[in-house]
């Protein structure tokens, strides 16, 4: 993957694939969403451990499926990445993804930066679909994935309890590539 630059106040900001050695970063941008806010990816309620995301990263590495992070000033300040919707055969056309941003870089373009390199390399890799869950409270996310032109496929009521309240989760779709409009190469996308 080549290294994508934007400016970003007078300094680019790069996005490329994640290394080993950006895991504890990666970490430390998740473990700040959740203590103090909403986090973009509404699954967890608690920071994954370094081997679990090692793991993660391992395994995406196998199937060719993106896991980005985004630098600035040689910081790591966002990370992204896309997993199978779900492991069934008939959902590998279709991929599920999450964005965090570290929070002194919100609103700054990362998150951005970070998706339009998700959208391109799943489909470059031929996946169909891409959904994403977001916190309804998260304005900005969910403008950010208008843009992108996302489009809301749900909402789940309730289904998460953090800082003391019920949250709703907003589901958003968008097709890639062809989308439904022919049927899908006989290989497996990302393989």
């Amino acid at each position: 993957m080549n290294e994508t630059a934007v400016r970003a106040s007078d300094e680019p900001v790069l996005v490329r694939s994640s290394r080993e050695s950006d895991v504890e970063a990666m970490l430390a941008i998740y473990r700040h969403h959740v203590r103090a806010g909403v986090p973009r990816d509404v699954e967890g309620t608690g920071a994954p451990e370094p081997d679990d995301l090692r793991d993660r990263r391992k395994n995406l590495k196998q199937t060719r499926l993106p896991h980005l992070v985004a630098t600035y000033r040689g910081d790591i300040v966002g990370y992204a990445y896309a997993v199978l919707f779900r492991k069934r055969p008939a959902y590998r056309y279709t991929a599920k993804h999450s964005i965090y941003v570290h929070h002194a870089h919100l609103g700054r373009g990362v998150g951005r930066l970070l998706l339009q390199e998700l959208i391109d390399c799943c489909a470059a890799a031929g996946f169909r679909q891409m959904i994403g869950y977001i916190d309804a409270d998260n304005a900005a996310s969910l403008a950010l994935h208008q843009k992108f032109g996302f489009t809301r496929a749900g909402l789940l009521c309730g289904v998460a309890y953090r800082h003391g309240r019920w949250s709703d989760t907003v589901m958003v779709q968008r097709s890639l590539g062809a989308g439904t409009t022919t049927p899908p190469p006989s290989a497996t996308p990302g393989r």
